[in-house]
C-alpha cells in the first residue's frame, strides 16, 4: 500500500521545516548547546508541523549519530532510532498520546508514574508527546503540573494544541512552566514551491493554476495541501489541471467569478437569477461561492490601487484586467462591506439562494461612485464606462443654490451646504446597506463640520436609530465618506429636546375646554368675557 504524499515528505530535520525558521533556531540551539527546557507547548494552526517539530526533537535528543551531524542539534534524520520515531513506530523512549482519547485524571497519573523510569539507553532522553493537548481536563492538568514543575531527569515534554487559550483557561498555572512556540500558517508561495518539489520527485507534472487552487485552498496548512495534491493525483492520469483540482474540491469556475463582474458592470440584474442557478446545478457550495468572490473582489482592489495581487489563476487575473476599470475603488469597497454584512446570514440562512440572490441584485442596482465636488461644480461627474448607461444618486448641480447664504466651509474643503443638498445621496446609499439605517439617516441632518468630522443630529428622537447608527458608525462614516470624496468620521447628536409641558389641572383643563368653544362661536365668546363664564361637567 503506498505512503500518503504527507508523511512521505514529512520534514525530518529543523532546517527543513517550513517558514518555521523561529521554532527550529530555537530548538536546535537548545539540544546544540544543553540549555534543553524540560516541556515546551507549540501552537499554531493545523498541519503547519507543530507534531513534526516534537518527532524532530525527539529525534535529535536520541539520535545515533548526533556528535558528528552538522549543524549541531539537528538529527541525521537516517539511523534506525530517527527512523523509528519518524515514522511513529514504538519506541520505549518516545511515547505520543492523543489527549483527545486519553483526557483523564488517570491517563495523566499513568504518564506521572511511567516518566519516573529512566530512558532505555544512557544518553537518551524520554520524551512524551502530547498532540491536541487542549482536550486534557482540568483534573488531568493539575496531576501533571508538580511533574512538570519538577521533572526527572533526561524527560521532556512536548505539548501540541490548536488552542492555546482553552489550556489557559483550564490551567493557567501549567502556562509558566512551559516553553512556548507560536508555528505560523504557510503563505501560498511556499506551499507551491514545496508542491512542485514533490511533484517533481515523485516524476509527475501539474499545471501552475492547479498549484495555485491547492495552495488557496489549504489555508497556510502544508499537510492539508499535500493530502488534496494527492486526492488530485489518484483522481485521474496525466498532469494534475486547474479544471481537475476543482472538481476535486468542488470549487467553483473562475468563469462564474467574471460572470459575476459581468452583471454588476453591465447594471443586468436579470442576469442574477440564471448565474445562481447554474451554481446550484453544478453542486456548488454557496457559502464557499462567496468567500471565493471576496477574494475575486480583494484581487480586484488591488489592481486598481497598484498591487499585484498574488496567488490568482491566469484566467481570473484576465478577467480582472478586463473589468478592474468598468468600477472604482470606492464601488468595490462598497460591494465588500455588503458582502461581509451578508456572509453571516448566508451561512445561517434556511435559503441560501435568496440570501445570494438579493446580494448580487444590491451590487447590480447599487449607484456609482461620484465624486460631490464635481457634481457641485457644476462639471460633468466622473462615472466609469460601462456597456448600459448608468443612474447617478448625487443631486444635480442645477438642484444646488448658486451661491446660498451663508457658506460655512470645513477645514477640510467639504462645505456644509453642499453636503446637506446631497443628503439624500447619503440616505439611499444608507437604505442599500439596510433599509433601517436608511431611515435612521433620513432621521438626522448633518448639523457642522469641524475638521475632518462631520456632526450629525437626529430631527426626532428615536432611541432604536440612535442605536443603528452608533452600531454601524463604520458604514456610516464610510457612506458618507464616498459621497464627500473625503475621509470623515460622523458624530451623531441628540435631537433637540423642546420644552417639556407642565401638567395639567382640573382647572386647566376646563380653561382649555372654554378656550376652543369660545373660538367656534363669537357671541359665545364676548358672553364668557362680559359674564366671566367657565366650563361645567
Amino acid at each position: 500500500m503506498a505512503i500518503a504524499l504527507a508523511r512521505r515528505y514529512r520534514p525530518r530535520r529543523f532546517a527543513d521545516l517550513l517558514v518555521q525558521d523561529h521554532v527550529a533556531a530555537a530548538l536546535r540551539g537548545a539540544i546544540a548547546s544543553g540549555r534543553l527546557g524540560h516541556g515546551y507547548l507549540l501552537t499554531g494552526p493545523r498541519g503547519v508541523g507543530k507534531t513534526t517539530a516534537a518527532r524532530i526533537l525527539a529525534m535529535a535528543l536520541n539520535c545515533e549519530r548526533r556528535e558528528t551531524v552538522t549543524p549541531a542539534g539537528e538529527p541525521c534524520g537516517e539511523c534506525d532510532n530517527c527512523l523509528r520515531i519518524w515514522n511513529g513506530s514504538a519506541n520505549l523512549d518516545v511515547i505520543e498520546i492523543d489527549a483527545a482519547s486519553n483526557r483523564g485524571v488517570d491517563d495523566a497519573r499513568e504518564l506521572r508514574e511511567r516518566a519516573m523510569y529512566a530512558a532505555s539507553q544512557e544518553g537518551h532522553h524520554k520524551v512524551y508527546i502530547v498532540d491536541e493537548a487542549h482536550m486534557l481536563t482540568r483534573e488531568a492538568w493539575n496531576a501533571l503540573l508538580k511533574i512538570l514543575e519538577e521533572p526527572p531527569p533526561g524527560v521532556v515534554f512536548v505539548f501540541a494544541t490548536t488552542e492555546p487559550a482553552k489550556i489557559f483557561n483550564t490551567a493557567a498555572p501549567v502556562l509558566s512552566r512551559l516553553q512556548r512556540f507560536d508555528f505560523r500558517r504557510i503563505g501560498p508561495a511556499a506551499i507551491r514551491t514545496r508542491l512542485a518539489q514533490v511533484l517533481a520527485a515523485e516524476k509527475l507534472a501539474a499545471d501552475d493554476d492547479a498549484l495555485t487552487l491547492i495552495a488557496r485552498h489549504a489555508d497556510g496548512g502544508m499537510r492539508d495541501a499535500l493530502s488534496v495534491l494527492d486526492q488530485c493525483l489518484s483522481f485521474g492520469e496525466g498532469a494534475v489541471t486547474a479544471e481537475r483540482v476543482r472538481e476535486v474540491l468542488g470549487l467553483v469556475g473562475d468563469e462564474q467569478y467574471a460572470e459575476v463582474l459581468r452583471v454588476v458592470t453591465g447594471r443586468d440584474p436579470a442576469g442574477v437569477f440564471p448565474l445562481v442557478a447554474r451554481l446550484l446545478d453544478a453542486g456548488a457550495d454557496l457559502a464557499e461561492f462567496l468567500n471565493g468572490t471576496g477574494e475575486m473582489l480583494r484581487s480586484l482592489m488591488m489592481l486598481q490601487v497598484g498591487v499585484d495581487p498574488e496567488e490568482i489563476t491566469e484566467s481570473l487575473r484576465a478577467s480582472l484586467e478586463e473589468y478592474r476599470d468598468q468600477l472604482t475603488e470606492g464601488d468595490v469597497l462598497r460591494m465588500l462591506r455588503l458582502l461581509a454584512e451578508s456572509e453571516t446570514s448566508v451561512r445561517r440562512s434556511g435559503n441560501a439562494r435568496l440570501a445570494v440572490e438579493t446580494l448580487l441584485l444590491r451590487w447590480t442596482m447599487m449607484d456609482r461612485t461620484v465624486d460631490l465636488a464635481s457634481v457641485l461644480s457644476g462639471a460633468p461627474a466622473s462615472v466609469p464606462a460601462s456597456p448600459r448607461p448608468r443612474r447617478v444618486a448625487a443631486p444635480a448641480a442645477s438642484s444646488v443654490p448658486a451661491s446660498p447664504p451663508p457658506r460655512r466651509e470645513a477645514t477640510t474643503g467639504l462645505d456644509l451646504d453642499a453636503l446637506i443638498a446631497a443628503w439624500e445621496t447619503v440616505v439611499a446609499r444608507g437604505r442599500e446597506q439596510g433599509s433601517f439605517l436608511g431611515a435612521a439617516l433620513a432621521a438626522c441632518e448633518p448639523s457642522s463640520i469641524e475638521g475632518a468630522v462631520v456632526r450629525l443630529q437626529l430631527t426626532e428622537e428615536n432611541p432604536m436609530y440612535r442605536e443603528a447608527l452608533d452600531r454601524q458608525s463604520g458604514a456610516v462614516d464610510a457612506i458618507i465618506s464616498a459621497v464627500a470624496g473625503t475621509a470623515v468620521r460622523v458624530e451623531v447628536s441628540p435631537a433637540a429636546t423642546a420644552a417639556r409641558p407642565e401638567r395639567l389641572t382640573e382647572e386647566g383643563v376646563r380653561a382649555e375646554r372654554l378656550s376652543k368653544v369660545r373660538k367656534k362661536d363669537p357671541a359665545l365668546d364676548v358672553a364668557a368675557t362680559v359674564l366671566d363664564l367657565e366650563v361645567m361637567e
